[in-house]
């Protein structure tokens, strides 16, 4: 009589945690709202809204301050021709942001935490220094924005209003103690300020529609002309934030889907759907913004508006709408405290994630803010408007240097099986990804080379 075979257990539905990684994974960044909103037991479309808000934070990075200038010298100097850049852009952005949350959902790390657990002990603080120079100097654009449009609204001087902006610490932390969905309705109601602005915006300039048709179509036209590629790489590199990359990895985790394959599966795709639709909003404002300084300025023979101060005291004698210009300031007033709200965040998601250092939430928020407040404070005072102005560009030229320190370890991440499984990104998806990486950072290498060349000239 022979003895029945032992049964084989049925394989494991979630792989090792730490399969593939060089150090076990530790406790999530964002620890109060890890796992916080429930999405399960619910119908598809109350699920849809359950997964909806980490989209919006990660949004309010592609229409910040430092894309409004970008927007506004492409419209005012080349009229609709860029809004295929915009496009293209916006599209790279769903590819890398769909990653990562991707990231966060499957392997339950940040893209910090990832870099932490992947990368020596040298290179995670090189990568760590990186990315903190990076959001100090989004949070600089931020801080700027905002400052420029306390001064526009409320005649506030731009010193007193780079200090106004430190509220905002207080501000996030209030919200994130009420629960992260409050925090996310903010940021979405400003996202919705900014953008009901803009059709106001976009109704009294009367643009031509079969010109802002024809400019979604790539023109060759961009390649050949050097201004007008050079506006274009400062439009990509100003869209794609790195610090973008990091929040969505960890935010998306604030959902409590099951840790299974096929809850991760769920997971994984609301958040594409969510962050889609956001990024569609973002579309919509960065192309609003060229439209309306391209129905304003370039059709009136104003092409050298490429200046904030400059188009907003145009707006209202070239439209002959007195509030053109006041709605102008208040959507950028919006937009630049919102980015300021999903900045910080981004600053605690960073170090906690390479170093886990774990300060407390407002001893955090307040070390990003001084990074970005103390040197906009000291131009401000010294060289006023023309010295915030160019800040502002150097901001986006830091930008563009990190970028690629943070899209090339996510690209890398997420086509390994080893650390991703079943997830892993397919062959087309993969080639598709680092094809997007060297473009991001062969362009962004060009414009910096280019930006260096005519400060010295």
């Amino acid at each position: 009589m022979t003895a029945d075979p032992i049964p084989t257990p049925p394989a494991p539905d979630v792989a090792p945690p730490d399969q593939g990684w060089r150090r076990a994974r530790v406790a999530p960044s964002l620890s109060e709202v890890h796992r916080s909103i429930s999405v399960e037991g619910l119908s598809k479309w109350k699920k849809v809204m359950a997964f909806a808000g980490p989209g919006y934070l990660v949004a309010v990075g592609y229409m910040d301050p430092g894309n409004w200038a970008t927007d506004l010298a492409g419209g005012s100097r080349f009229g609709y021709t860029l809004l295929s850049v915009i496009l293209i852009s916006n599209m790279m952005a769903v590819l890398l942001q769909g990653l990562a949350s991707k990231l966060g959902i499957v392997t339950g790390r940040d893209l910090a935490q990832a870099c932490r657990d992947h990368y020596s002990r040298p290179v995670n603080f090189a990568l760590w220094v990186l990315c903190e120079i990076a959001i100090a100097a989004c949070d600089l654009a931020e801080v700027i924005g905002t400052a420029i449009a306390l001064n526009l609204l409320f005649g506030i001087p731009l010193a007193w209003g780079v200090g106004i902006t430190a509220l905002d610490v207080l501000i996030v932390l209030y919200l994130q103690n009420k629960g992260f969905r409050l925090l996310e309705a903010l940021v979405i109601a400003l996202i919705a300020v900014v953008g009901v602005c803009f059709l106001f915006e976009l109704f009294i300039s009367k643009p031509d529609l079969l010109g802002v048709a024809a400019g979604f179509v790539p023109s060759p036209e961009i390649l050949k002309n050097p201004e007008m590629l050079y506006i274009a790489i400062g439009i990509l590199g100003a869209t794609v934030m790195p610090h973008n990359l990091y929040l969505h990895s960890s935010i998306v985790q604030t959902r409590k889907y099951e840790e299974t394959v096929s809850g991760k599966r769920e997971a994984v795709r609301y958040a594409f759907v969510d962050s889609t639709i956001a990024l569609s909003f973002a579309l919509f404002i960065n192309a609003s913004i060229l439209i309306v300084a391209a129905a304003t300025f370039h059709t009136t023979g104003n092409t050298e508006v490429a200046e904030i101060q400059d188009a907003y005291k145009l707006l209202s004698p070239l439209l002959g709408v007195g509030v053109a210009s006041t709605v102008f300031a208040l959507a950028l007033l919006a937009s630049g405290q919102n980015s300021t709200i999903t900045g910080t965040l981004a600053g605690q998601i960073v170090m906690e994630g390479f170093l886990n250092i774990r300060l407390r939430p407002w001893l955090r928020r307040l070390i990003t803010r001084a990074i970005a407040i103390v040197p906009a404070a000291i131009v401000a005072i010294l060289y006023g408007e023309s010295g915030t102005a160019q800040l502002l560009i150097l901001s986006q030229v830091i930008l563009s240097l990190q970028l690629s320190f943070a899209v090339f370890p996510l690209v890398m991440f997420t086509s390994e099986k080893a650390k991703m499984g079943t997830f892993v990104n397919p062959p087309w998806l993969k080639v598709t990804a680092y094809l997007v990486a060297f473009i991001i950072a062969s362009l962004n290498l060009w414009l910096l080379f280019q930006t260096v060349r005519g400060w010295l000239s």
